[in-house]
């Protein structure tokens, strides 16, 4: 049995999954997947390592500020470097 993302596929899946690819893909639809662009232009990934502790505090304050873990980073250096 094959697998995808861990899980079982079964024939049935293989079978929808060509009959969508023969019938032909909405190409407009396929680049709108993923995650949303943050402006005109592709952003950069940048690696960064922090400690446990730094990340255990980045954590608490974006907990109190509703924020998830990258959203914290970017005010954080949005911030440091526009102040």
């Amino acid at each position: 049995m094959r697998k995808m993302n861990g899980q079982e596929v079964t024939e049935s899946q293989v079978d929808d999954g060509v009959a969508e690819a023969e019938a032909g893909y909405d190409v407009e639809s396929l680049r709108k997947r993923g995650r949303p662009s943050r402006g005109p232009q592709a952003a950069q990934v940048v690696p960064v390592r922090f400690t446990e502790e730094e990340i255990s505090q980045l954590m608490r304050r974006a907990d109190r500020e509703h924020l998830n873990r990258s959203e914290a980073i970017r005010r954080a250096v949005h911030d440091w470097a526009t102040g």
